[in-house]
Order: structure tokens, then sequence, then C-alpha cells
């Protein structure tokens, strides 16, 4: 199996997570999921930056290119609950980052490397390796492409004025 197959196949698994996670980034705002709260430590639970419209948002776009790869491989039940769920976890481990990020004291649009950039994959995959997980060569390829594609988005979305900081 060579690189790019092996790249290949990991982007196709992993993508409907990529885009849930990418997606609030221009699709959030409005009401914070944690409608301003805070939590025992007196610190918001996860701040402004995490909106109940982001979060459906980037479900629904999860869900999506999961339909769309499944209509292309002609396994759509399988693909839509995979999207669902690398969509659901992707925006889970995002959720679990801004809390434990709220908890050390990083604000919102801070940086927590390596928490910024393999926290949604992680969780995304553990909610999805019930049903279906793909090979070890996959897993490790995914977590190694993740942080410098994290990152080169991070800094276009900078660019185009989506985000605060280019991180």
């Amino acid at each position: 199996m060579g690189l790019a197959y092996m790249l290949g196949e990991s982007l196709w698994f992993i993508l409907p997570a990529y885009v849930a996670n990418a997606t609030p980034v221009v699709a959030g705002g409005g009401t914070p999921l944690d409608r301003g709260r805070l939590f025992i430590d007196g610190r918001r639970i996860f701040g402004d930056g995490k909106t109940v419209r982001g979060f459906l948002a980037g479900l629904a776009a999860g869900v999506l290119v999961g339909l769309i790869e499944g209509i292309v491989v002609n396994s759509l039940s399988h693909y839509l609950l995979l999207g669902f769920l690398l969509a659901l976890g992707a925006l889970l481990g995002d959720l679990l980052g801004s809390f434990i990020k709220r908890r050390i004291g990083i604000g919102r649009g801070g940086a927590a490397p390596g928490l910024d950039q393999l926290g949604f994959v992680i969780v995304a995959l553990l909610l999805v390796s019930p049903i279906s997980l793909p090979s070890w060569g996959v897993v490790v390829t995914i977590l190694i492409i993740t942080p410098p594609l994290h990152l080169g988005t991070n800094f276009v979305g900078y660019k185009l004025g989506l985000k605060s900081r280019p991180h």
C-alpha cells in the first residue's frame, strides 16, 4: 500500500470530522451553547465561541459529507452513520478542548498546542470505533496529517477574516 493510497484512505475516512470541525467557523454565531453559564470554578463552561448554530451546522455538514461518501461508494446507511458519529465526535472533542482550556485559564482563541489540533480527531475516532475503525496505518496517518492541516486551515481562516488569530 503506497503513501498516496494511505493518505487518500485517511482523508476519505476522517473527512466528515474535518468538515464538521471547520463549519462552525463559517456558519457559527448566535446563542452560546453554555448560554453564558459558569462552571464551579467561576469560569465559562465553553465560552462565546461555541454556539448552538455552529454545533448544529457542523453536525449537518459532517452528515452531508457522509451522505455524499455513501452515495459515491453505494453504501448509504453505513456512511450516514459514520458521518454522523465522526461529526458528533469532532464537535464533542472540540467542546472538550474548550472546556479544558477554560479550566486552565486559556481564553477564547487562545492556543493549546496538541489539544487544539488533535482533540477533535481523537474523540471522533473514539466515538466511531465501535462501528468502524480503520487500520492502524490510517489512524496514525490521520494523527500525523491533522496538526499541519488544522494549522493551515486556521491560517487561511485568519487571512479571510473568519478567525481572530492565525493558530
